[in-house]
């Protein structure tokens, strides 16, 4: 049997058509290739940015920030020495980058100057650290990305 052009040409757009619909199909099925959103709410959070702006500011002018210490219990958040810790209140929001059912959310209930955050809830890899705190009706953002 002979093709003609008009044949081969059809045969082309099939087999383009064919390929398109098996490449969107896998990518839309297939677990490998999912990738959600950082977070569903984002135009909301978008919204607020200005208020964390003006959050790491006030943070900014402390004389001395959070820090973190990584110990065999997990990771050691300490609030500034001059604060009552009675008085910090806000959460502790750690983001998995990788894993979306690894993020978790603690509130802040101190009676010392530091916060733990047990070892048994921090897989090793990149984790995003948001601690949005308040001391005395002033509110204060700090963020960091760390390897665990």
């Amino acid at each position: 049997m002979k093709i003609n052009w008009g044949t081969a040409i059809v045969l082309a757009f099939i087999g383009f058509i064919a390929f398109i619909l098996y490449f969107v199909l896998s990518m839309n099925f297939n677990d490998k290739y999912d990738h959600q959103l950082v977070t569903d709410d984002y135009y909301k959070q978008e919204l607020e940015y200005q208020d964390d702006i003006d959050k790491v500011n006030n943070a900014q002018t402390l004389e001395e920030d959070i820090s973190y210490t990584k110990t065999k219990q997990g990771l050691v958040f300490k609030f500034p020495e001059n604060f009552d810790p009675k008085k910090i209140t806000g959460k502790v929001f750690l983001y998995r980058p990788s894993n979306e059912h690894l993020d978790f959310e603690t509130p802040i209930s101190i009676s010392e100057s530091y916060l733990l955050v047990p070892d048994k809830r921090l897989l090793d890899g990149r984790w995003n650290i948001s601690i949005d705190w308040q001391y005395n009706g002033k509110s204060y953002l700090y963020k960091k990305s760390i390897i665990y």
